[in-house]
């Protein structure tokens, strides 16, 4: 075209998650059954909604009210339901007017990085959650600032080296907190998020912190909500309904601002991102509208708590499946529905590979890692996918050098998710010897 019509952070645009399904899906269609262990998605994976919160949407959709435009915040009762919860927690206080509703956490987090200046940076966490990490750096058209997550202690993240990255890069505004973390499966200590808090009250920082898992902790583990460490730092906090309820369809999420006018500048930026939501007149209504009512229904808090024991059991098989492993780096998950895994460095090359039988399957899998540019772990992935169908998300793409993969804990069917379990620690072995 006569003119450049890309956006210098275009190619900063990745996810692996669903890219990976590409592959996936390309591999059935020759014959391999896949396990599809890379999203997620609870309903996919087959979560059963209890009818009483089918019942709970059911009778909205009756009422006219549910197909009309609600407020550019939200629905007002809503809010002022979130804000009362949030409250009660202590710390921090907000009122409705201190929520504003998208259509689910992915809009939430392009208008957050998007609106900001473009030389302005957050600092995100390596391994990061790969639309966090993509949205920051695609509005920098540049590689996103990362702070370190140790995978030698626990995934937490290193305050010295994020201290660091804070204070040799003046362009770093803020600092990104997902906690419960996706893609590790950490919950960080009171004693790390008051820390991380600190530092951005030492360096006049503002705090972005991703809470969508927040009531899905496990294994004696916890922590505390933004809310009740931020004390005067502003703050963004981003919540929903897609993994709780779970809701993934819904697209509805939600940030609560914290302090939010203890600083002018942060104040505009967070009116610029309420004036981006205006444009587009309002968010989804009928979910809003649910969340009272599902949230306090009597059998809420008994069916999140079975779910959890569910995750709590299925970690705990997956952690005693791989831990042993010579080769490979694994911390138990206790929070979330997610697992990463680590292969020490200097254990993948360009050479190893898994047997594959059908001819086929193991001539794509050969083109796909022919390439000079793949990752060790990308190539452990397909090969894994050709040799076993079990699908998972090489770490690498989780903006980080660390080599390794990522794999849900979503599988309801127990004696299944063990049998996959194995099946990945036979590839492990298997590759790291061939």
């Amino acid at each position: 075209m006569r003119t450049d019509i890309l956006h210098v952070g275009a190619g900063e645009l990745t996810y692996e998650i669903r890219n990976i399904v590409i592959v996936g899906e390309k591999l059935q269609k020759l014959g391999t059954k896949v396990y599809w262990e890379n999203i997620g998605d609870p309903i996919a994976k087959g979560e059963k909604i209890p009818q009483w919160m089918k019942q709970v949407v059911a009778d909205l959709v009756m009422e006219d009210a549910t197909y009309g435009y609600c407020p550019t915040r939200g629905m007002l009762a809503t809010r002022e339901f979130l804000a009362e919860k949030t409250n009660k927690r202590g710390g921090a206080q907000i009122g409705p007017d201190d929520i504003i509703f998208f259509n689910g956490l992915g809009d939430a987090i392009s208008k957050v990085f998007g609106l900001l200046r473009p030389t302005a940076r957050v600092v995100v966490p390596s391994p990061s959650y790969t639309t966090h990490s993509s949205a920051e750096a695609a509005h920098a058209g540049d590689r996103p600032v990362t702070y370190w997550l140790n995978p030698n202690n626990y995934w937490y993240p290193d305050l010295d080296d994020l201290e660091k990255r804070i204070k040799y890069n003046p362009a770093v505004a803020g600092i990104l907190i997902i906690n419960p973390d996706n893609p590790t499966g950490a919950v960080y200590p009171e004693e790390i998020l008051r820390g991380m808090v600190a530092l951005a009250r030492k360096y006049d920082l503002f705090v972005i912190c991703d809470e969508v898992y927040q009531a899905i902790i496990y294994n004696g583990q916890k922590t505390l909500p933004l809310a009740e460490v931020i004390g005067d730092v502003p703050a963004i906090c981003m919540r929903g309904i897609s993994k709780e309820m779970p809701w993934p369809g819904s697209r509805c999420g939600w940030i609560e601002v914290y302090n939010g006018d203890r600083d002018s500048m942060f104040a505009k930026y967070v009116t610029s991102i309420l004036n981006a939501k205006m444009v587009e007149v309002c968010s989804t209504t009928l979910p809003q509208r649910a969340i009272p009512a599902i949230l306090s229904h009597p059998q809420y808090m008994p069916y999140l708590q079975e779910r959890i024991n569910r995750y709590e059991l299925l970690s705990n098989i997956a952690y005693d499946a791989l831990k042993d492993i010579d080769g490979v780096l694994v911390n138990r998950t206790n929070g979330a529905f997610y697992m990463s895994v680590v292969f020490e460095e200097g254990r993948l090359n360009s050479r190893q590979t898994l047997s594959i039988g059908n001819k086929e399957v193991r001539t794509h899998v050969e083109n796909l890692v022919g390439g000079a540019n793949v990752a060790f772990d990308k190539r452990f992935v397909y090969y894994l996918l050709g040799a076993t169908g079990v699908c998972v998300v090489p770490l690498s793409s989780f903006a980080t050098e660390l080599q390794g993969f990522r794999i849900t804990l979503l599988e309801r069917n127990e004696e299944r998710f063990a049998e996959i379990f194995k099946i990945i620690a036979d590839g492990i072995k298997q590759y790291l010897n061939s």
